[in-house]
Parts: structure tokens; C-alpha cells; sequence
């Protein structure tokens, strides 16, 4: 079973399905409001509320431009990305993450990197020829821009990468608005905001940024995920890919956590 199979279906034996979810809360069928730190791998972590981005879904749908015709939305993504990576773009959109880490390395093998906001280090992101990039748009489907620095590339060498998907209008619009809404959030969210719940979540967790790397050991990791759900938590199924500080949360939401650790073993 996949890991992220695993984790919906525990959650759903304990607290029933999901009826709603807004900013990093899932609401249940049974009554009961979750903390999300999975976030869906980092697409929800804006928040689950999708802000303007659904708005702009709604907006673009009810239009009915939602078939595979050309449309004035799917140019804008390559305008959002470039701005993201303050450096001007060709952009490659595709639905499948293999095809586009394969599609980066292709031409840029020696500098092609995923992009992570919040990432430390300090990158340089308009220094990396080649970056894929996946929205922060909380949607369960897989979205991937592959984006090359203008110039860099050899046209005939971009002659033999996968064509760039077609998506719906809607898709591609909501995309492109939740682009712009990370680079909103680039400028408000800092330290400070991550740094208040370390009383809380540092021992179980190093954090480096908003991410949050397990301490608790691989063999003990899944026993670790169904605790932290009984506790009220969801966190993230793979123990290679980080759990996210729940943005805004009160940290009385990690009580029964630490009023009942975890222990190994």
C-alpha cells in the first residue's frame, strides 16, 4: 500500500472522512478538526482554503472554457514562474514528476534543481538553469513547471524534450494565481513564524525553516504516524519527505501530543 493510501485510510477509520478543510485544519465526518502538517506534500501550504486561487477556478469554469483549445491562460504561466524565479523562463508544463525531472536533466544535467520555497541557503534559484516547479495549489493532482533560463538551452536540444501538456483554463489559471499568492507569502512568512512551536515539536522533529525532519527513527516512523493521528495530527506518511509547521496554529493544538509521547519501541 502506498504511504499516503496507508494514512488516509487510518485517518478515516478513526475520524471518518473529510467534510472540509481551511488554512492547516481538516474537518471529519465525525466532528473532529485535525492539524495538518502533511499538507499534501507542500501544495497546501498556503492553506487549504486555496484563497484566491479557487476563486479564480470557480471564475475561469464557469466561463466553460475547459477543454483542450487554446486559451489566454496557459501563456501566464510562464510570466508567473519568471517572476517567482526573478529570471526570465521557458516553461514546460507536465502532469507526471518523472517526465520532468528527466525532461530538466536532459539539457541541464549539471544544473538542474526542485524548487523549495523558504529553502536554506540562501539560493540563488536565477542561477540554476534548470527548475521545476510545483505550485502551491491545494489540489490532490499532480502539477509540474519545468523551467528553463531563457537562452540557456539550445532550441534544437528543447526540439527533443516532451511537448508541454495541455491543461484545462481553469487548472492553468488557478495555478498561476496561486504562483503569485507564494510570492506574496515569500515576503510575509519568516523565522518568527516557525520558530514559536520549537518548544513543542523539536523533540520529535529537527526543523529547518517551516520544514520539519523526523528524529524519531525509520523502523518506528509508521507506529509514530498513527500515534500523532491519535493525538490529532496528521504528518507526513514518508519519513523522506518533511512534515510542514502548521502555519497560524495555536500551539495548544501539539497538547495531546506532549501530554502523551511517543515512545519507540
Amino acid at each position: 500500500m502506498k504511504k499516503i493510501d496507508m494514512l488516509a485510510a487510518e485517518l478515516t477509520v478513526r475520524y471518518g472522512v473529510i467534510k472540509r478543510a481551511r488554512g492547516c485544519f481538516l474537518y471529519t465526518q465525525k466532528g473532529t478538526r485535525l492539524t495538518d502538517l502533511y499538507q499534501e506534500g507542500g501544495k497546501a501550504i498556503l492553506g487549504w482554503g486555496g484563497g484566491a486561487a479557487f476563486t479564480v477556478f470557480k471564475n475561469v469554469l464557469n466561463r466553460g472554457v475547459t477543454g483542450s483549445f487554446d486559451t489566454g491562460f496557459t501563456p501566464r504561466i510562464a510570466k508567473a514562474v519568471s517572476e517567482l524565479l526573478c529570471s526570465p523562463r521557458i516553461v514546460y508544463v507536465y502532469t507526471d514528476k518523472r517526465t520532468a525531472l528527466e525532461s530538466a536533466l536532459s539539457v541541464c544535467p549539471d544544473s538542474t534543481s526542485f524548487w523549495k520555497p523558504w529553502s536554506q541557503g540562501d539560493i540563488d534559484w536565477r542561477l540554476i538553469r534548470a527548475v521545476i516547479v510545483e505550485p502551491p495549489l491545494p489540489w490532490a493532482g499532480a502539477l509540474f513547471f519545468m523551467a528553463l533560463s531563457a537562452g540557456a538551452v539550445p532550441e534544437k536540444a528543447r526540439l527533443a524534450l516532451p511537448s508541454s501538456e495541455r491543461i484545462a483554463a481553469p487548472l492553468a489559471a488557478a495555478a498561476v494565481r496561486s504562483v503569485y499568492d507564494m510570492i506574496a507569502a515569500l515576503q510575509a512568512r519568516e523565522e518568527k513564524d516557525w520558530f514559536c512551536y520549537d518548544t513543542v515539536l523539536t523533540d520529535y522533529w529537527t526543523r529547518r525553516g517551516p520544514y520539519l525532519y523526523p528524529k524519531v527513527p525509520v523502523e518506528h516512523y509508521d507506529a509514530f504516524i498513527l500515534h500523532c493521528l491519535e493525538c490529532g495530527l496528521v504528518i507526513s506518511p514518508d519519513y523522506d519527505m518533511p512534515s510542514i509547521v502548521p502555519y497560524g496554529a495555536d500551539k495548544g493544538v501539539f497538547a495531546t501530543l506532549q501530554h502523551t509521547p511517543f515512545v519507540a519501541g
